[in-house]
């Protein structure tokens, strides 16, 4: 079960990155997710990549770019830096990345303008991802994440859509039943548009709920009954689990898992 999940990784250092990188390998956990966000960014982005692909570069690795986090100076040396971060993914194999734009987006640099740049390179071979939460219309009053979405769809660039973590089953529901309605209305234009999903996962525990009480995540939507209750929360986790696999769906689980007894956790969750 476990091969079926995607896994994200989280460090300060190189030698943390390696343990954890160690217990992957010995508990055959091969897709491995590397954000970009807090000290995973800028020059020590670059090293994660080098280091990876000097040392690991048998696994499965997709590597998140933030265009908020690599904004360097003004639109075109972030440009130049986005290619050279493509390079150098291509250079150790990594074809797949996932591009956000961040918490705050920058003027005419995020994903719509950086996907709409990249459409005169014919030689650009990387399968790029994109976000999209589910959940904003309803819960955040934010109505133009559908338009977004199918506007990163028509380019015809986008090779996999990643779902924002919540917990509403029947909203998540409609969401998806348009995204595939948006995916198969552009294949008349391109027949071989093939975009993978996938669905953000977080293991619940009581540490996990008190940091979300304490500062919830910008985006992101959990029931009261859920925070409240962590029976009903983990309840709440099998469905969603049983959702994804359903309507082949690839878990991304953001919780942290490198330590036996963490692990085991989730292993007996995904077992019920």
């Amino acid at each position: 079960m476990v091969n079926n999940f995607r896994f994200e990784l989280s460090f300060k250092e190189i030698y943390q990155l390696e343990k954890k990188l160690i217990f992957c390998k010995n508990n055959n956990i091969n897709k491995i997710n590397i954000p970009c966000k807090g000290v995973i960014k800028k020059k020590f982005l670059y090293e994660t990549i080098d280091f990876i692909g000097n040392n690991f570069n048998e696994l499965d690795v997709i590597y998140h770019y933030s265009l908020y986090h690599q904004y360097t100076q003004n639109k075109d040396t972030s440009y130049e830096t986005f290619q050279n971060f493509i390079e150098m993914c291509n250079y150790y194999g990594n074809k797949n990345i996932l591009l956000v734009s961040g918490s705050n987006k920058k003027r005419n640099f995020d994903v719509l303008d950086l996907m709409n740049n990249l459409l005169d390179k014919k030689n650009f071979k990387t399968n790029l991802g994109v976000a999209y939460n589910p959940y904003l219309k309803k819960y955040f009053n934010i109505s133009e994440e559908r338009e977004r979405i199918q506007k990163k769809i028509s380019l015809g660039l986008t090779n996999s859509i990643w779902l924002q973590y919540g917990t509403d089953l029947r909203l998540l529901t409609s969401e998806l039943n348009f995204l595939k309605n948006s995916i198969d209305n552009n294949k008349i234009n391109n027949a071989n548009l093939k975009i993978k999903i996938y669905g953000s996962l977080f293991i619940p525990s009581r540490q996990f709920v008190a940091r979300f009480n304490y500062r919830p995540w910008k985006g992101v939507y959990i029931s009261e009954k859920y925070l409240n209750s962590l029976d009903k929360f983990f309840g709440f986790t099998k469905d969603l689990i049983d959702f994804y696999l359903e309507h082949n769906i690839q878990p991304l689980i953001e919780t942290d898992f490198c330590s036996q007894e963490k692990l085991e956790k989730i292993q007996a969750l995904l077992k019920y």
